[in-house]
């Protein structure tokens, strides 16, 4: 009887720099879902890999003095023993600078162009270097930034390829408001609301000023635009149009693509797009994360918040870090890293819980029975509904991960683990362990614990696959014991089972010694990756507004257009100018403080913006009656905002 096939892919993760804590939760989250898919029967395919071109990666590369492909080479080889070190098991990683992807790739492009849905024309709008994104003004944040990384945005003008995504508003809407496709649901409406309702936009598909790219086969002077690369690496890898072997006929359409929200509306909007003009199924569902948060802002190598995973798994283990970060990550939200909650989750869910026990069921067994449980039994009715607690966490674990809801699934879990230090409590082996006639009734109750570390553990072992094995050896149980099947099944461990003392599965940590140790390690790696970082890279600095006015208010302001006549600098004074202007209305003198940017000959002639309702002021004795308008920048100069010149004086500023 042949398997299910299962197919299940991360996004391919942008090599623009070392991977951090925030990469590792859909990486981890994938793998644990793979595992406990295999552990179940299918046939699994995970894939996950690296999206390597684009100008940013063009741009670094040639900062650093290397070609494109070296530059991304070195990375990609750090994300790849990251994965390795965070014991993750894929069967499949993609570049998109591998051969087989670059031929799909021409080969989806071309037939898009030859079905009429992609066309030649001019693109003109604001662009978005690090996150490879074009936005319209709508789009963009208060600042006039990017929405996403909130950087600075760049006018671009060029001859573009563009794909029509308007033919397939309709249908998407359905899939993301009628379908399970996207979980969780709840996002279908900001993405339906903010994209579709006001009219699907054709999207720019190839770019003309930089050539790190998959040429365009019939066009030379154009590179396939990113999004129609990346995401078209979840079929390349299957041999979609490609000489790689052709797998496509069993695993597509994918059970679960998984992505952070950042790039929800890639895979929720433009990919079943894409899908649906090829004329292809679209994936069973999309599943979307929130991020990993650092004192509330995303993590990120721009904003200089990034923690390393290779430093927190010498110092709690793989097995740790991977379950602290799947339990803390409800699907649909982010979550909030910091040391203190990892620390103090490992201590009450891994120390105190199941490795708590794990060591006083095996030291009991160790120090009543001399390993070996005898095979005299004594059942109460206690025993019953405790048995039937542990076995029903199975059906509720699979429930919560047939929905990639994985929080809930170790949230569930351990609820059980809880349940048999209680039933510790409710039994009392230790008093039990004092009569001779209690034999019977402690070995049950042993037992009963053992067969309950055996389903926990075998649940537990797709999301902490290190450790889980040895809690098997201190048992007693062998991998037969622990397959999928004889998890809902108790009483599987043998009658006579002898358990073995081992190591302490999760020490208890020192809360302050530790934090305070931990902190200085960040804090140390966080200011050296801030001062690893080009300019390129470095995040607009964060503006905070003053109290917000009512309009009434802001109408009291009256400006004006104004000519600087005359200008000399106040002889008291090193910061002041005196300027003489013509405003349309007779003619006025201010002064104002920014003599170390300008010579007065620079603003002769000049025409500026004039508050010219003030009331006057004397400044070194000198009278003002108005102000200028200048712009602070982020360096600590100052520029005067000037007027066109062919708009009047005394023209109203609105």
């Amino acid at each position: 009887m042949s398997k299910k096939p299962f197919y299940i892919t991360t996004p391919i993760y942008y090599p623009s720099g070392n991977p951090h804590i925030g990469h590792c939760y859909t990486t981890v989250a994938c793998d644990s879902i793979a595992r406990y898919k295999r552990m179940q029967g299918y046939d699994v395919k995970f894939l996950t890999g690296t999206d390597e071109h684009g100008l940013k990666i063009e741009q670094k590369a040639a900062e650093k003095g290397v070609t494109p492909k070296e530059y991304v080479d070195e990375i990609v080889g750090t994300f790849k023993r990251l994965w390795k070190y965070m014991n993750i098991d894929y069967d499949q990683f993609i570049r998109t600078t591998d051969d087989y992807h670059i031929e799909t790739v021409q080969k989806i492009f071309r037939e898009l162009y030859d079905k009429g849905y992609i066309y030649k024309g001019e693109y003109s709008g604001k662009y978005c270097t690090p996150c490879e994104s074009f936005w319209t003004d709508s789009q963009l944040d208060e600042n006039g930034c990017c929405p996403e990384c909130h950087r600075e945005v760049t006018f671009a003008k060029e001859e573009a390829y563009f794909f029509k995504m308007s033919p397939f508003a309709d249908r998407i809407e359905k899939l993301l408001t009628e379908t399970d496709y996207l979980q969780p649901k709840t996002r279908a409406a900001e993405l339906v609301n903010n994209f579709i309702k006001p009219g699907l936009e054709d999207l720019c598909v190839s770019r003309t000023t930089f050539k790190w790219g998959i040429p365009v086969t019939f066009d030379d002077k154009h590179v396939v635009y990113v999004w129609i690369d990346a995401l078209s690496n979840y079929i390349s890898a299957l041999g979609y149009q490609n000489s790689r072997p052709d797998e496509f006929s069993k695993y597509w359409p994918a059970d679960v693509h998984m992505v952070a929200k950042d790039i929800m509306r890639f895979h929720a909007i433009i990919w079943p797009a894409m899908l649906m003009a090829l004329d292809l199924p679209l994936p069973k569902h999309l599943a979307v994360h929130g991020w990993i948060t650092f004192n509330g802002e995303k993590m990120s190598k721009s904003l200089g918040n990034v923690v390393d995973p290779f430093v927190l798994g010498e110092h709690y283990g793989c097995d740790a870090i991977r379950y602290h970060i799947l339990r803390e990550m409800a699907l649909g939200a982010d979550s909030s890293f910091s040391n203190e909650i990892m620390i103090n989750r490992i201590n009450s869910d891994l120390a105190n819980g199941i490795g708590n026990l794990v060591s006083r069921t095996v030291a009991m067994a160790d120090k009543y029975f001399g390993s070996t449980l005898p095979e005299e039994r004594e059942e109460t009715e206690l025993d019953t509904e405790f048995k039937n607690t542990v076995i029903q966490t199975v059906a509720d674990v699979d429930a919560a991960m047939s929905e990639t809801r994985i929080k809930n699934a170790l949230e569930t879990i351990f609820r059980t683990v809880d349940r048999a230090n209680k039933y510790i409590d409710e039994t009392e082996p230790w008093k039990l362990g004092k009569s001779e006639e209690n034999k019977a009734r402690l070995a049950t109750v042993l037992y009963n614990l053992l067969e309950a570390i055996r389903i926990i553990s075998g649940l537990l072992s797709p999301f902490m696959p290190s450790t889980m094995p040895e809690v098997w050896k201190q048992i007693g149980a062998v991998p037969e014991n622990v397959t999928y099947e004889k998890l809902s099944v108790f009483g599987v461990l043998p009658v006579n089972v002898t358990v073995h003392k081992g190591d302490i599965l999760f020490p208890r940590i020192d809360v302050e010694k530790e934090i305070e140790e931990l902190n200085n390690i960040i804090t140390e790696n966080m200011e050296k990756a801030k001062s690893n970082l080009s300019e390129s890279e470095k995040p607009a600095e964060k503006i905070e507004l003053a109290p917000e006015i009512p309009i009434e208010d802001f109408m009291k302001v009256e400006i004006r257009v104004a000519k600087v006549v005359s200008c000399e600098k106040v002889k008291k004074s090193k910061k002041l100018l005196c300027l003489q202007l013509d405003d349309g209305m007779g003619g006025r003198q201010v002064v104002s403080g920014i003599a170390q940017y300008y010579k007065p000959e620079d603003l002769i002639g000049r025409k500026i913006q004039l508050i010219a309702n003030l009331k006057p002021s004397k400044l070194c004795g000198v009278e003002s009656n108005g102000m200028i308008c200048a712009a602070d920048l982020a360096d600590g100069g100052c520029r005067v905002i000037f007027v066109d010149d062919d708009i009047p004086v005394g023209a109203k500023i609105r």
